[in-house]
């Protein structure tokens, strides 16, 4: 006697497992994330990260055009400026890297795809905080929060469709809301680093942005606890009442779980980072023949996306959308 129910039916050609699949990757579903670094001659390898590049800006707007035309989502600028200091000012400096970078992207592309600018001030501080410390090392909350506000507007002004603030400080969210819209940005999007956890899995992109923390340091203090699942909820509640118009997991396949706890409690548009750790690890497996790269990071995102992920940043995104364009 053999079964009523086969569900191999739906499984017999390419055509009908494409019909019937319950989760789609496709390439406006992805975000790139770019470096583009102050005074460089010409685009960097970035060793780490194979297949990356630090830009300069004309590099990177040639990158954004083609990302353009392979129908990727959208791209998130990450900067390096060639000084840094304790306050992190080439961040919220009308002409710093990101501004300039910005004001250049938006100048070729418009609205084409969507522009973001990452919020932070690690990469510009000489202490590779992500704000202002204190002289017992400890990072300053409150004191930090005027200067991702500062931030927000330059970006705003500059051309960024959507501000995401990195930093995991408490009220950044609700500072940076009140900044745009007494500053004439009211139509900014923010996308809040909500459940950004203090993962080891980060190490090429500190490399991509010449960060180092000082003396050993860590941002344990202010990231959340890898350990802890309920606390992101939490965090993401807090976001969203503040005024968060999406907000993201980070890393990505290794928190899944968080990643499906927010989308069944919440209702805005959720995101996940595929981080530069992630990346790498598929990146070097596939450089020794051990997998078919193109293949675990097609399976990998879809993954983040059959999770609730409406759409996912990856270093994967030029690659994938040639894939998916086949």
């Amino acid at each position: 006697m053999f079964p009523t129910d086969r569900p191999r039916r739906l499984r017999r050609t390419p055509a009908l497992r494409q019909l019937v699949a319950e989760t789609t990757l496709a390439p406006d579903d992805l975000v790139a994330p770019l470096f583009v670094v102050e005074g460089l001659d010409e685009p960097r390898p970035i060793a780490s990260l194979a297949g990356q590049l630090q830009h300069t800006v004309e590099s990177l707007v040639r990158e954004v055009g083609v990302l353009r035309e392979l129908g990727v989502g959208g791209v998130i600028l990450f900067g390096v400026p060639a000084t840094k200091d304790e306050v992190g000012s080439g961040a919220y400096d009308p002409d710093g890297i990101v501004q300039v970078a910005l004001r250049a992207v938006r100048d070729e592309v418009g609205d084409d795809l969507v522009v973001m600018a990452d919020l932070c001030l690690d990469e510009y501080t000489s202490h590779g905080h992500c704000g202002i410390v204190r002289e017992d090392g400890t990072v300053d909350n409150d004191s930090t929060l005027a200067l991702y506000a500062r931030t927000a507007v330059e970006q705003a002004r500059a051309g960024a469709a959507v501000v995401a603030p990195s930093g995991m400080m408490d009220g950044q969210v609700g500072a940076i809301r009140r900044a745009l819209d007494d500053g004439g940005f009211a139509d900014t999007v923010i996308l809040a680093y909500a459940a950004k956890y203090a993962s080891g899995l980060y190490g090429p992109f500190r490399d991509a942005v010449d960060v180092e923390i000082a003396d050993g340091g860590d941002r344990r203090g202010y990231q959340q606890d890898w350990r802890n699942r309920r606390e992101a909820l939490r965090e993401a509640r807090a976001d969203v009442a503040e005024g968060a118009d999406i907000v993201m997991v980070k890393p990505a396949m290794t928190y899944l779980d968080v990643l499906s706890d927010l989308r069944r409690e919440l209702d805005v548009p959720l995101s996940a980072y595929h981080v530069s750790g992630e990346y790498a690890m598929v990146k070097a497996a596939a450089a020794n023949g051990w997998v078919d790269g193109p293949a675990v990071a097609l399976e990998q995102l879809t993954a983040v996306r059959r999770a609730g992920a409406d759409f996912v940043l990856t270093y994967f995104a030029h690659e994938v959308a040639r894939v998916l364009q086949r």
